[in-house]
């Protein structure tokens, strides 16, 4: 009897099949949400990658080469820029240099014609005449005792100002340059120093000579037609042409004074000033020169 309730229990089994499967399908259902959260997840676990030492290694290789590069691109940049702002200074700082080496050669040469025209004076006041005197007398006069601005040297120290007082000498890289620069400064100082301590002798010693000596009909007729004294001079050296020149109260000279004046003034102030401080310049100047010339490529 059990055995057939078994049997009959399978048949109705067979004959219900809707009513049992039901339950399962519903039951197996697929979440919707579920599966969409299982595909996200399996598509993120396909695109990871693993990157092992050498990949970072090359990653901050080619950055550092990238920022290395733009450096040095930044430096040549620069060192381009202070090369053509030193070349730039260098070339106007040149020409002002030759122009005054050249005006410095002219100045000394007319310091000796000046310094000879008055060791001139001082052997003719000693013991030669007075009343009469010969054109040699008056153009020495001229050259020696009348004439100041041909012997003032001047050196001009726009650039030399520039370069020291801006900075801009840190452009220039040879040590030698820059120390020149600074005995530049200090041998234009000591130029102008001494010429004013020329003024100030000629204002005591040889204006008064002048008041006192001076033919002024004489320059009257160097100036005629329009000239300047020196031109007048210089034509008056030149020509045949005798012009009187007279020493006003040739009685009330004092010679000896005269001349110790004269010596006072050619060789402790002329003659110092060419020999020491114009010529410590000119030799610095054309240390300068050779330098930049050498540096710079200048001519």
């Amino acid at each position: 009897m059990v055995h057939k309730t078994d049997e009959e229990h399978l048949d109705n089994q067979s004959e219900n099949p809707l009513k049992e499967i039901t339950p399962t399908v519903n039951t197996a259902a697929i979440n919707p949400i579920q599966g969409t959260e299982s595909m996200e997840v399996h598509h993120h676990a396909h695109h990871k990658e693993n990157k092992n030492w050498k990949s970072y290694f090359w990653e901050f290789l080619m950055l550092f080469l990238a920022v290395f590069c733009g450096f040095l691109a930044e430096y040549q940049l620069e060192h381009k820029i202070e090369r053509d702002r030193a070349k730039e200074l260098a070339k106007s700082f040149y020409y002002e240099l030759k122009n005054d080496s050249i005006t410095a050669d002219l100045k000394v040469q007319n310091r000796l014609k000046q310094e000879a025209a008055l060791k001139y004076m001082i052997k003719y006041f000693q013991d030669s005449s007075l009343t009469n005197v010969p054109k040699e007398f008056a153009l020495n006069f001229e050259y020696g005792i009348s004439f100041r601005s041909p012997s003032i040297f001047e050196p001009r120290t726009i650039m030399l100002e520039q370069l020291r007082n801006s900075g801009s000498l840190r452009y220039f890289k040879n040590e030698e340059f820059q120390t020149l620069t600074g005995e530049l400064s200090v041998a234009i100082k000591n130029v102008y120093d001494r010429q004013e301590l020329e003024d100030k002798t000629r204002m005591e010693y040889i204006t008064p000579l002048i008041v006192q000596l001076y033919d002024y009909k004489f320059d009257t007729e160097m100036k005629k037609d329009d000239k300047t004294v020196f031109e007048g001079v210089m034509n008056y050296e030149k020509s045949n042409e005798i012009v009187p020149f007279h020493i006003n109260e040739p009685d009330k000279i004092d010679r000896n004074k005269i001349v110790r004046s004269l010596s006072y003034f050619v060789g402790n102030n002329l003659t110092s000033t060419r020999q020491t401080h114009i010529k410590k310049y000119m030799e610095v100047n054309t240390r300068l020169l050779q330098i930049l010339r050498s540096e710079f490529q200048l001519n």
